[in-house]
């Protein structure tokens, strides 16, 4: 079993509140929920009306499986544009890992 981790730094486009990065930031937890079957989540930035960090994770029965589906939630965050991704950071922990 493979757990693989993915931790998106987003820099949101036009809010201006905190109330307009909800609108901003739910579709997109939903839309990576729902395409890829993954955990997702606001994982930091909660106080900061443009930022946030969002979170990503994943169970697979093999590496290169757990790799491709971060690799496309990063690809669809990426190609959003009302938003940038200002860096993306991959984690993968496999049955060597303690």
């Amino acid at each position: 079993m493979y757990v693989g981790a993915l931790e998106l730094d987003l820099l949101l486009g036009d809010v201006r509140s905190l109330k307009q990065k909800r609108s901003a930031v739910r579709p997109l937890l939903a839309e990576i929920r729902r395409r890829f079957e993954v955990s997702v989540a606001e994982a930091g930035y909660l106080d900061l009306h443009r930022r946030a960090l969002v979170g990503v994770a994943v169970v697979a029965a093999d590496a290169t499986h757990a790799r491709e589906v971060l690799q496309n939630c990063e690809r669809l965050v990426a190609a959003r544009p009302d938003l940038e991704l200002l860096s993306a950071r991959h984690r993968l922990l496999g049955p060597d890992d303690e």
